[in-house]
């Protein structure tokens, strides 16, 4: 016990001592736990979403329907209710496809359902808002009165007439707007279409009138939901050409809506951990000298290899598994809005799961541990008396390194010594750097794909909610790489300006100025970011080749220009202030604090 207190006292004051650097990690950790635990979260949230909305709409098992019409396919439709299988059903009922326009113009497909006044015992829509169905009135699909911007009182164009909404609803038996019409007048596949119920002599009257193409189909719920697949493959009906479509495909469809949102925030949550590594990496690399000194007092006093290693990496962990939890709770409470864009269906989203849990987890430890385990290790190994006398590592002398910078200028020449005496953190920045460029790039080419209204001319009256979804979660992972990249880049300037105070101290005394060793430590940073940057280009295209479909739309070659350069600029930028900060230090006092 008297151990854990002392690492425990010592983690806290060196906490205080750092609290900057504890605030990195928190802040690095909780970004990309939280998006990796939202990406492993959606399927199973959207699942949850559909399973409530369908005990509340008592969905069906399995739908049935037919483009073909007639006594015919009624009946053969009819007779499925009879197998042993069926222990409920509703219908046959007639589909019919229309158009739908607003007060506002907005018009779209709409695929209109006639039912019965009093609600049956399968498939019984749930009203949010309003009543059920009237004559003369209809009845919306909330996701699909949500897009229109349509409520309960106001008026909608059908087929030509005018029909008040008297209602909003949700249903199971159906996907999720804009998926309500599941197979068109042919049978086969129908394109993006609302949802909306009329009565059964209403919806007969609308399809006469305007003669207007109509399905039929049957609802049934089974004594045995779990062999809706088995029931499918069974009842195959050769007289009329019949779909079969089982509650377990209604609910992967749901997941057509979501399909690159995963894939999005998972990437997006491994290329944040990435830079949660090099930038908490560069912060243990700083302070590489004070805890090889730290180890050294601990040995001095008694104290094991395993206390020393606990002291050390204590401190990281913690901080990791406090910013694995905050980023838990994060997803916990943004889960709901990014797992159902559209209003079709309802419940609580719960999330995430037990394995999304342990991912993040064991992502947040994966950050601390690869980030501080090197100069862990290289401290517990140091002498202890070479530990207590410890200063700032003395690069090797290398000749021919020093005939090629006395040939450049001052800034450049500062700039590349102290890339060259920093191999491993030029290659962490210059990773950093691609990470942050292919995330622009991804950007750039998701933006610069054409994207499909639901309108009926396909204009954007009725915007692409899977493409706007996808744009506004790409546009969130990108800014915070940017933010985490911006850290990182302020954090690598920084460490290397304090790590190099001793040597800029003496190039002031040989004549350089303040404003060239400000320029020689923004050159740091740019000159291994300048490969990154190039390199991240083609690295982001072949990435994203993997995901797209064939028919994607490459975004311009100037666009993808643009992001390295921008990404260089803003790199020089950032560097200005701590390098100019830094090599504003009185030289006395730098060198005098070295040879103390």
């Amino acid at each position: 016990m008297g151990s854990v207190v002392l690492v425990v006292r010592l983690v806290l004051a060196d906490m205080r001592r750092h609290r900057a650097q504890a605030a990195m990690l928190l802040l690095a950790v909780t970004v990309a736990t939280a998006t990796m635990a939202l990406g492993l979260s959606l399927h199973g949230v959207s699942d949850a979403l559909y399973e409530q909305t369908r005990a509340a709409a008592a969905g069906p098992d399995v739908v049935a329907l037919s483009g073909d019409t007639g006594p015919e396919v009624t009946s053969a439709l009819a007779s499925l209710a009879d197998a042993p299988e069926v222990i409920a059903h509703h219908g046959p009922y007639r589909i019919v496809y229309a158009d739908l326009t607003t007060r506002d113009s907005l018009s779209s497909p709409v695929v209109v359902q006639g039912f019965a006044e009093t609600p049956g015992a399968v498939n019984r829509p749930l009203v949010t808002s309003g009543r059920w169905v009237r004559p003369g009135g209809t009845v919306l699909e909330r996701g699909f009165a949500t897009a229109l911007g349509v409520g309960v009182g106001d008026r909608v164009t059908i087929a030509g007439r005018s029909y008040p909404v008297v209602g909003i609803a949700v249903t199971a038996a159906t996907s999720i707007y804009p998926w309500a019409a599941q197979i068109g007048p042919g049978g086969g596949p129908s394109d993006y279409s609302g949802l909306a119920w009329m009565t059964r002599s209403d919806a007969r009257t609308l399809a006469s009138a305007n003669d207007l193409p109509v399905t039929t189909a049957v609802d049934l719920k089974l004594r045995d939901p779990a062999a809706a697949d088995a029931f499918r493959h069974a009842h195959r009906v050769s007289a009329a050409r019949v779909n079969f479509h089982s509650w377990r495909f209604t609910a992967v469809q749901d997941m057509v809506i979501l399909r690159n949102s995963q894939p999005i925030l998972v990437a997006g949550g491994w290329l944040l951990g990435f830079l949660a590594v090099t930038g908490v990496a560069a912060l243990a690399a700083g302070r590489a000298v004070e805890q090889t000194r730290r180890a050294g007092l601990l040995k001095a006093v008694g104290a094991a290899p395993g206390l020393i290693a606990a002291v050390l990496l204590t401190e990281y962990l913690a901080l990791a598994l406090a910013g694995d939890a905050l980023g838990l709770v994060l997803a916990r409470l943004t889960v709901p809005a990014i797992a159902s864009p559209t209003a079709s269906r309802i419940g609580d989203a719960y999330g995430p799961g037990g394995a999304a849990v342990v991912t993040a987890t064991v992502l947040a430890v994966a950050v601390a541990v690869l980030s501080t385990l090197p100069p862990t290790l290289r401290a517990m190994r140091t002498a202890t008396v070479t530990a207590l006398s410890a200063t700032a590592h003395q690069p090797r002398h290398r000749p021919w390194l020093t005939a090629l910078s006395a040939l450049l200028p001052t800034p450049l020449l500062l700039g590349l010594r102290l890339t060259a005496r920093r191999p491993g953190r030029a290659v962490l920045q210059a990773c950093a750097t691609a990470t942050t460029v292919i995330a622009i790039v991804a950007l750039l080419t998701l933006h610069a794909q054409p994207e499909r209204g639901y309108g009926l001319d396909g204009s954007a009256a009725l915007p692409n909610l899977r493409g706007e979804h996808d744009r506004r979660l790409m546009l969130v992972v990108t800014v915070l790489l940017i933010a985490l990249a911006v850290v990182n880049t302020i954090t690598f300037t920084w460490t290397t300006a304090m790590e190099a105070r001793a040597s800029m101290a003496v190039a002031r005394t040989l004549g350089a100025t303040p404003g060239q060793i400000t320029a020689g430590l923004s050159a740091a940073q740019l000159l291994p970011g300048l490969p990154g940057a190039l390199i991240g280009g083609p690295l982001g295209a072949g990435l994203l080749s993997l995901f797209a479909p064939r028919n994607a739309v490459e975004p311009p070659s100037a666009w993808l220009l643009g992001a390295a350069l921008a990404t260089l600029v803003a790199t020089a930028a950032l560097t200005a202030l701590p390098a100019r900060l830094a090599a504003r230090r009185p030289v006395a006092r730098v060198l005098s604090a070295e040879t103390a």
